[in-house]
């Protein structure tokens, strides 16, 4: 019945009728129903990260956010006390330590580890000492001023990416930097587990002793059990990506449990699970599919739950009546890592460029930071107030190392050009050298008979120029019996475009011997007959890279770019390669990897009698001199190898993705090179990259190296 005697559209107390009933609806059958917990959590996690990161803000800060809106400060759906809050509070913070153990590369650590060993040591004392003084100033006991001074004492490579991308990631102080955080967030966790055996009662001399001899039986066992169990299993379990999965799952639950049955938090045993298995994984597609479990799912619940712990007004208070406080934090961190930068830069001859690159890339406070802070919290070493003041720093940090990473790396200079490595092997193409006596050969796999003539003319051509012959291979699904009638039906249709790929491979003047494969993983099945040919390329077709599936499962590129041991080039035709007369290739540093794409680039444009333009787009303040420089070796490198008519281009401009596309509308082909990094995708990319590719319309071939 409509209500009367009102001005305006509704009726009065509208959202009182409306839309307080709905949320309190919601927050009985929330309670109720840890279905409704976990479905919101899924539903901030899907849509808040991309809004923020348009906003070039850290996703995190969104996942906090939310966290504060939907908790007990806010709309009160989600309670910090509630059931699915607290494991998933729990299985984050375990998985958070566990993907950053994970994620700290070994062999850096092992390459620079004296270097790693000294900053590591001076930027986490420094910090430790720096802590402890604000703690006691500020009224706190030795454990709690401790555990404060163990927070500023680790760092998150949050800016790593950043140097990835602008190429300066293979400079020494990025790789010290790099190696010193196995050793800040190792001291860390033990400092958090002597703090928390204190607060407990637990503390004497003796306990202590005890305390840390069973923490590095348990810290052995844990690394060189894990390490020996997982080799042997991924050998018994062979391509099992799934079992692999479970395996390493089991492994960081199994040490976290182990390590609360001697008395020590979980995150260290997680944290020591990392580094075990880090070696036994590698940097392969089940390190992706593990690290991707984590990014989307434990690790963004993990922010969330920690956001329904924020309360408003002590988060407040830490900005205005705790001011003191939250800025002393702040302070202490900037200067002491400052501090540990300067002495340890000078003490290895650095600049100042890479000394101001290793301050700026150990400030971000992230992961251990958060993690033994809400340790902390949960045992009562600290209050509120500071557990608040640790966020704020975490933002800050988070904010400001991305920031100065990007100012000061881009000033960095590039890598050494590879003329002064010109005779080293490891600069040739192809990466793969044949057998004693063996040809060049290229694998071809085919099932699409629309792009079939195109894949094969590439091979053919590039085979004719290295006086080898080509594979073309067709793979057929196993079945359960060998007479089934539809693996007979596929070995007949296998066998049709066997013949046809030969028949166009004679057209071309090449050699072709076929293979036909059943096997289980068609990925594999390319892979092993590549190795089984001793091939040294791989030319494939393209396959969707968007969607879930994808991204959770991996694509068939992906799995061959893991497994394969020889490069592999990855096409999208939109025209016959013999019409193609113009190649544009972007470089932007000079890598071994750079060289054997631009290699290929030059045969290919040598076996179609085409151009090919190099183009490189620089930063606006890189110095003349080395651009000079770098375009000297550019045209040196050129005359090495087959004879093209090439021009060379430099741009400066802030947005290469752009200039690429540009220069891309009037050229036949785009050869790009695939650069590994960790990401939750399979054949990874760089941003540049990935922009390209989504705005190129024409034809393109993305180059990846094999990894090894």
């Amino acid at each position: 019945m409509p209500v009367t005697g009102v001005s305006g559209p509704f009726p009065p107390r509208f959202s009182e009728v409306a839309f307080v009933p709905m949320i309190d609806a919601l927050r009985v059958l929330a309670a109720d129903n840890p279905l409704v917990a976990f479905t919101t959590l899924l539903l901030v996690s899907l849509t808040l990260p991309p809004i923020f990161e348009r906003l070039r803000l850290p996703g995190l800060v969104g996942l906090l956010l939310a966290g504060v809106m939907l908790g007990p400060s806010g709309l009160g759906l989600l309670d910090a006390d509630g059931e699915i809050e607290k494991f998933f509070a729990d299985v984050g913070k375990v998985y958070l330590m566990f993907v950053a153990a994970l994620e700290i590369d070994l062999k850096e650590f092992s390459r620079n580890r004296d270097r790693s060993l000294v900053f590591g040591g001076l930027t986490f004392i420094m910090p430790l000492g720096g802590g402890i003084l604000l703690g006691r100033l500020t009224g706190a006991n030795w454990p709690a001023a401790i555990l404060i001074g163990s927070l500023l004492a680790s760092h998150t490579l949050l800016a790593y990416p950043i140097v990835m991308r602008l190429g300066t990631s293979r400079d020494e102080c990025v790789t010290v930097t790099v190696g010193a955080t196995i050793f800040t967030d190792i001291a860390a966790l033990l400092v958090l587990a002597v703090c928390v055996s204190v607060q407990g009662g637990n503390f004497s001399p003796l306990g202590l002793g005890v305390q840390l001899a069973g923490l590095g039986l348990y810290a052995g066992a844990v690394l060189f059990g894990l390490d020996w169990a997982g080799k042997l299993y991924f050998r018994q379990t062979g391509d099992e990506q799934g079992n692999k999965f479970l395996f390493i799952l089991l492994a960081v639950f199994l040490a976290a449990v182990g390590a609360q049955l001697i008395d020590i938090d979980k995150v260290v045993g997680a944290f020591l699970a990392g580094l075990a298995v880090n070696g036994v994984v590698g940097d392969g597609p089940v390190k992706e599919k593990v690290e991707f479990f984590g990014s989307v799912l434990f690790i963004p619940f993990f922010f969330v739950c920690t956001g329904l712990l924020l309360d408003v007004p002590v988060f407040l208070a830490a900005l205005t009546d705790r001011l003191g406080l939250t800025l002393g934090l702040v302070l202490t961190l900037i200067g002491t890592k400052f501090m540990a930068a300067v002495i340890a830069g000078r003490w290895f001859h650095y600049g100042w460029l890479q000394i101001l690159t290793m301050w700026s890339l150990s400030l971000p406070q992230v992961a251990a930071t958060l993690a033994a802070a809400l340790v902390g919290l949960q045992v009562g070493l600290i209050d509120a107030a500071v557990f608040n003041a640790v966020i704020v720093l975490m933002l800050i940090t988070s904010l400001l190392g991305s920031i100065t990473t990007s100012y000061f790396a881009r000033q960095l200079p590039l890598p050494p050009t590879p003329v002064e490595h010109s005779d080293d092997p490891t600069w040739d193409w192809p990466a793969a050298p044949p057998l004693p006596n063996q040809p060049f050969v290229v694998v071809v796999p085919i099932a699409n008979p629309l792009t079939q003539r195109n894949l094969i003319e590439m091979a053919a051509l590039i085979a004719r120029h290295e006086n080898g012959h080509i594979v073309p291979l067709t793979i057929a699904p196993a079945h359960v019996h060998m007479d089934d009638a539809n693996l007979s039906a596929t070995l007949a249709r296998s066998h049709e475009l066997l013949q046809t790929a030969q028949a166009m491979s004679h057209e071309r003047g090449t050699k072709a011997i076929t293979q036909i494969r059943i096997d289980d993983d068609v990925a594999q099945g390319i892979s092993r007959t590549a190795r089984e040919q001793a091939a040294q390329l791989i030319v494939m077709g393209w396959s969707p890279t968007a969607g879930l599936r994808a991204r959770l499962f991996g694509t068939l590129i992906d799995t061959v770019f893991w497994s394969t041991h020889c490069p592999v080039a990855v096409t999208r035709l939109q025209t016959a390669p013999v019409e193609m007369r113009r190649i544009l290739m972007p470089i932007k540093m000079m890598t071994p990897q750079t060289v054997r794409t631009l290699r290929f680039a030059q045969v290919f444009a040598y076996t179609h009698t085409a151009t090919l333009t190099l183009l490189h787009v620089s930063d606006r303040d890189r110095p003349p001199a080395e651009q000079q420089a770098f375009k000297r070796a550019l045209a040196a490198l050129m005359q090495e190898g087959p004879a093209v008519a090439h021009a060379i281009k430099f741009v400066r401009h802030d947005d290469p993705g752009a200039v690429i596309l540009k220069a891309a509308r009037y050229v036949d082909l785009v050869v790009l090179r695939s650069m590994r990094r960790r990401t939750a995708g399979g054949l990874a990319v760089s941003n540049v990259t990935h922009q390209v590719l989504q705005g190129l319309t024409g034809s393109v071939v993305l180059f990846g190296e094999p990894h090894s």
